[in-house]
């Protein structure tokens, strides 16, 4: 064995980072401390994710833990899996090495206290997995870092998953600034560095928010994409993000070849894959989102058997093409778009896409079928998380149907199936969209499908508080029905018809309605035989028959309870308390609170907003102007979540009205706008919290104050060192200035990323800017 120069004085060979490092501070500080209890630490995800980067940034800032050094392996342009042994004795600068005893590897490292960084093993995992094992048996002080797109499988690995960055939300574009999500950070880092003084503001930040969500915050994509600014603006590169795998297709000259293109990322996984996991990989990409072991039988039952599929999928699990993702509805995949289109790709070469676009719609057709007979029940809870996660594929499924004359009826059938959901989450703006195309799409042809979708339409823009929008619907319902003949589908219009009166102010018309599908729909249509009780007892305590209504609400109630519903149970208090508000004031503020806990709890925004509405109306019954003002502030900026200008119900309106003039004449504008300001500007947990009185927004106590200015807990020292963060000073900078340790800047900046919620040094740049702009008159 000879040793070089370089072996004998050296501490490590780790890389210089060529480019900032952004995020994953959380992913740091995990992987660190699995280091110091796992000899063997695994980071897995896609490619392009970022693997490699975490797993230097973590070597870097362990140097000081391992004084014998870091040394770092890398296997991506290796192919022969007899010379890995010799290409991690090279990186420790051992010229001869003959594996096997007596091991001059071994020997070399034997005592010493190393980390050694094993870089894209995946398509060397058998010789890597094997030379891991033998090392970590000899060498007692050794620790191993490794990266793969699938665990190495040896015994005592620690497998920690890498996560994309960060991207806001397309589906909730308003929560969060997008200058705190990293993906957003990284294009701005990397776009400086293509065009010196690129600055994200308020006309690109649109489309490069839209970059970083098409590319699933993967940052090589997005590294590719901001590469491209320097022959085409962010808004062009959005626009062509429609063909990513063209666009993209110029990496630098130093990434290895495999990288220098998404798609040769891609491809590198694709042939790592077995025949049956190429297969498959093509079928699966035929779902819009997140699926279930159920679903994918059905599209690859042909060719797999259930067993072999799940053999198949957790093999896919292990190489990164898939993600597991367990939620409340159970244990499901999802594939990262970039992924998905690929596949979707290679599915279409087959010929084989368009039946198998059609077989997905037939499931799904089927799995929404039974939801509104087992709405009002014990398996409310179970569609409630299942068609959350399931909504990206019923929206294809929907979209398949709208792109073939043939299928307008499915796409009917499948976009009238969900409003109960549509309904309990406040996505009556979604719901209304896909019927309405869905309807537009069928033509007119007088069916049960189209009778129901119009009755669904209905529904929805009264809830939404779009009477005018669904008189011409009514019209056309009406015309539909009477040719139908079918007495399930009359009922279902009366009550759609006695909603559309309720919410449009005429009492004496919803209470002539309701009756009418009563009786069709007891024992038979739980559903609608609750709701309709719920619609008779709001209409009648609005005309003033409060034992009337309260018997309506409390039979709605005693059925929703018999049948283990939540969503309607709480619509029932709702309907109850409201009969009461004036009443009874006491227990309708008592059954309120009681509301507003179960419907956020539940995550229903409109009967949230409901809820707290009516409570700002017993504030100022009570004399309490200054939290009337702050409820009703709370309440219009959840009406505003699901497309809603306030109270959908007309004839309740005048209250919410009296209150605006009660509590404005009682604390004067000024006062007034402050307090409506404040809830209006409220997130929804801290409106909610001050709703029952479990926290004070209004006279800036500390809970509310700290909900609603996040980081009000930093001390004076903390805030004064991420105002020097935000100036864009090095730690070292700043302890200069400030005369204390860098240690001790360090340490400052982990507690306010700690108790800000951030991950990196720009998120809280950002925050600062944010504050001073709030602070400024």
């Amino acid at each position: 064995m000879v040793l070089s120069s370089a072996a004998r004085t050296s501490v490590g060979n780790l890389p210089h980072e060529l480019t900032s490092f952004v995020g994953r501070r959380r992913e740091v500080t995990e992987t660190r401390r699995s280091l110091s209890a796992s000899r063997l630490v695994t980071l897995t995800g896609i490619g392009g994710v970022g693997k490699t980067r975490l797993a230097l940034r973590v070597a870097h800032e362990s140097q000081r833990a391992f004084p014998d050094g870091v040394w770092f392996v890398e296997f991506g342009g290796l192919t022969a899996p007899e010379l890995v042994h010799d290409a991690v004795a090279t990186a420790f600068g051992i010229r001869e090495v003959r594996p096997g005893p007596p091991d001059a590897l071994v020997d070399f490292i034997c005592e010493q206290n190393v980390l050694l960084v094993l870089d894209n093993c995946e398509h060397l995992v058998g010789a890597a997995a094997e030379l891991a094992g033998n090392l970590l048996r000899s060498c007692r002080n050794l620790r191993i870092l490794a990266t793969s797109r699938e665990p190495l499988g040896v015994s005592g690995e620690k497998v920690l998953r890498v996560p994309p960055l960060g991207v806001p939300d397309p589906d909730r574009p308003g929560r969060g600034k997008p200058t705190l999500f990293e993906a957003v950070t990284l294009f701005e880092e990397r776009a400086v560095a293509v065009v010196p003084g690129f600055d994200l503001n308020d006309t690109n930040r649109a489309a490069v928010t839209r970059i970083c969500q098409r590319l699933d915050g993967l940052p090589l994509p997005i590294e590719l994409a901001a590469a491209r600014l320097r022959a085409l603006s962010p808004d062009q590169i959005a626009a062509r993000l429609t063909d990513t795998f063209m666009l993209l297709n110029a990496g630098g000259r130093e990434a290895p070849s495999r990288q220098q293109t998404l798609r040769l990322c891609i491809d590198w996984s694709h042939d790592l894959c077995t025949p049956r996991e190429r297969e498959a990989w093509s079928r699966l990409s035929v779902f819009g989102g997140r699926f279930e072991l159920d679903a994918a039988e059905a599209i690859c039952a042909e060719t797999l058997g259930q067993h072999e599929l799940l053999d198949v999928v957790t093999s896919l699990v292990d190489k990164s093409i898939l993600i597991r993702d367990e939620q409340d509805s159970g244990v499901g995949y999802r594939m990262l778009e970039t992924l998905r289109d690929y596949g979707r790709e290679k599915l279409e070469l087959t010929g084989d896409g368009p039946r198998l676009r059609r077989r997905h719609r037939d499931w799904y057709e089927t799995f929404v079928a039974p939801v509104e007979s087992e709405w009002i029940g014990p398996q409310q809870a179970r569609w409630r998380a299942r068609l959350q996660c399931e909504q990206p594929n019923l929206r294809a499924a929907t979209q398949f149907c709208l792109d073939d004359p043939a299928e307008a009826e499915s796409g009917l059938r499948i976009a009238t199936a969900t409003w109960p959901y549509a309904l309990s989450r406040g996505q009556l703006q979604e719901g209304r969209y896909w019927l309405e195309r869905a309807l537009a799409h069928q033509g007119g042809e007088p069916t049960v499908a189209r009778a129901k979708a119009l009755c669904a339409y209905i529904l929805l823009s009264g809830n939404q508080g779009h009477t005018d929008e669904a008189e011409a619907y009514l019209d056309e319902a009406r015309a539909v029905v009477a040719v139908v003949g079918d007495p399930v589908v009359d009922a279902e219009l009366a009550y759609a018809e006695g909603n559309h009166a309720l919410f449009a102010g005429d009492m004496a018309r919803a209470l002539e309605l309701f009756p009418a599908g009563l009786d069709v729909f007891r024992g038979t249509d739980p559903l609608r035989e609750v709701s309709t009780l719920l619609g008779m007892g709001l209409a009648s305590g609005i005309v003033g028959e409060v034992d009337r209504a309260v018997r309506y609400a409390e039979e709605s109630l005693a059925i929703a309870e018999a049948r283990g519903d939540a969503v309607y149970r709480a619509y029932g208090l709702l309907v109850l308390a409201l009969t009461l508000v004036r009443a009874d004031r006491g227990r309708a503020r008592g059954l309120l609170h009681r509301v507003v806990r179960l419907e956020h709890d539940l995550g229903d925004p409109l009967g949230t907003a409901m809820s707290v509405e009516a409570l700002a109306w017993v504030a100022d019954a009570d004399g309490e102007a200054q939290r009337a003002a702050v409820l009703l502030g709370a309440a219009q900026s959840m009406w505003s979540t699901f497309g809603s200008g306030g109270v959908s119900v007309l004839a309740m309106r005048t209250l919410h009205d009296d209150c605006v003039d009660s509590t404005r004449r009682a604390l004067g504008d000024a006062a007034f706008t402050k307090a409506f300001r404040r809830g209006l500007e409220a997130v929804t947990d801290d409106a909610v919290a001050y709703a029952l009185r479990e926290t004070n927004l209004a006279s800036g106590g500390s809970s509310g104050e700290a909900s609603t200015a996040p980081g009000g807990d930093l001390t004076r020292r903390e805030r004064q060192i991420a105002d020097l963060v935000a100036e864009g000073l090095t730690n070292r900078a700043i302890a200069e200035r400030l005369v204390i340790s860098p240690r001790t800047v360090e340490g400052h900046v982990e507690h306010a990323l700690t108790k800000l919620g951030f991950r990196s040094r720009s998120q809280i740049a950002a925050w600062v800017a944010e504050q001073k702009a709030a602070e400024t008159p």
